[in-house]
């Protein structure tokens, strides 16, 4: 899927770094770098799992650009990027955003619903939040955002992972065996 994005996915990731370096108090780099990296595993997943359809494909594309969309607003707004208030912020700019490149109503509402409960595993409803949920998983780990030991790391991980893809991907950079 990386090597057959359309024009839309990379307008899409255009949009979010342009929205991200507007703040300029935000450290856009660091989390244009995030997001190429959970897109990245959320396209390994989605190929790795076999899902097919543009629907899919195209949600899972999305979610992974616009996920974590609301945090400047929210450091902005709360002087945070707690959960709650990234979930609370980021729907209305990913559909702004969305909005402006042309995205079908069907695709659009279903990316504002992941990006608005991103970081709520109980509204995981689907494979194409799953495949989010854990790229974005194995991402946060990666980058020390989310901590564990080494004896809660296999836990963490096969309580998170339930793809085969994805617990490919964390035995291989976390030297598990999932």
């Amino acid at each position: 899927m990386a090597s057959n994005r359309g024009p839309m996915v990379e307008e899409a990731i255009n949009g979010m770094k342009e929205y991200f370096s507007s703040f300029s108090s935000f450290s856009s780099a660091r989390f244009y770098d995030h997001t190429m990296s959970v897109l990245a595993n959320s396209e390994k997943i989605f190929e790795g799992e076999k899902v097919e359809g543009h629907f899919l494909a195209s949600v899972v594309s999305l979610a992974g650009v616009y996920h974590d969309i609301g945090i400047p607003e929210s450091l902005k707004k709360y002087n945070s990027s707690d959960a709650p208030y990234q979930e609370k912020e980021g729907p209305p700019i990913a559909r702004d955003l969305m909005k402006k490149i042309g995205v079908r109503p069907d695709i659009l509402e279903r990316v504002c619903y992941i990006v608005g409960a991103h970081h709520t595993k109980e509204k995981v409803d689907g494979i194409d939040f799953q495949i989010l949920w854990e790229a974005d998983f194995i991402v946060n780990v990666l980058e020390k955002n989310l901590h564990f030991s080494s004896e809660e790391l296999p836990a963490a991980a096969k309580e998170n992972l339930r793809s085969s893809t994805a617990r490919a991907i964390a035995s291989k950079l976390f030297s598990l065996s999932l």
